[in-house]
């Protein structure tokens, strides 16, 4: 009798149990399923915010591309402006130049003045120097000096007393002409047969021309003033 009430009591036991168990993993199996269903609606809103982040951020990068583009076009618009003011201010005169081209060196005559000779005829004038210039311009000399005063359009050249004004600055001999260009060209336009540098010897001066492949010419320091003169529009 104890026998079957043990085994009936075992066997109520191992229902209960059985019953429990089975109890226990449907919760975890709707558990389970709970967690996953929370986890992807997680998981969809991060990848909605990731992908407006990444949308954002690719007109970002498209924005900072026409930006760069921009400031490229810029860049290059203003490196041409300044070659081109850069060319204008060489052109002018107003930038220190360098480059091959040749040395001219005038001087009043050596001899002794003759007996009832103008001795202003064995000196170098202002006109001189004047035809010396006219000539290397006239040779393709893109840049002139005299005694380190830059020629310019505006230069004057002139005599004053015994000296020379140039840019209104006196200057004594030796006269120091440097010109840039050519140098072939520019010796050939002073040394034509009856050319200027003939013309000075024979009135007995002293001139020299020495070509050089590294002539160097200063800028002009004047002052340029405009009084008639008004941009055309």
């Amino acid at each position: 009798m104890r026998s079957k009430t043990g085994q009936v009591s075992i066997m109520i036991v191992c229902l209960v149990l059985g019953i429990m168990l089975a109890v226990q993993f449907k919760n975890t199996q709707n558990s389970e399923v709970n967690l996953r269903g929370a986890r992807t609606d997680e998981v969809y809103v991060r990848l909605m915010e990731v992908t407006e982040e990444r949308d954002a951020l690719a007109k970002e990068v498209l924005s900072l591309r026409e930006k760069v583009i921009n400031v490229s076009n810029d860049n290059n618009a203003n490196r041409e402006l300044q070659e081109e003011m850069q060319k204008a201010n060489m052109a002018a005169g107003l930038l220190p130049v360098y480059g091959q081209g040749i040395v001219v060196t005038l001087n009043d005559s050596a001899r002794t003045v003759q007996m009832g000779e103008d001795p202003n005829s064995l000196l170098v004038h202002d006109s001189d120097i004047m035809s010396v210039v006219s000539e290397l311009k006239a040779s393709g000399a893109e840049a002139i000096s005299v005694n380190g005063e830059r020629i310019i359009a505006m230069s004057e050249i002139r005599c004053a007393g015994t000296t020379i004004l140039v840019n209104t600055n006196r200057i004594a001999p030796p006269f120091i002409v440097k010109a840039i260009g050519d140098p072939q060209m520019l010796e050939s336009g002073l040394t034509i047969k009856g050319g200027v540098a003939q013309k000075l010897k024979d009135y007995g001066l002293q001139i020299q021309i020495q070509k050089s492949e590294n002539v160097e010419i200063p800028a002009y320091t004047g002052v340029i003033k405009m009084k008639f003169s008004q941009p055309n529009k």
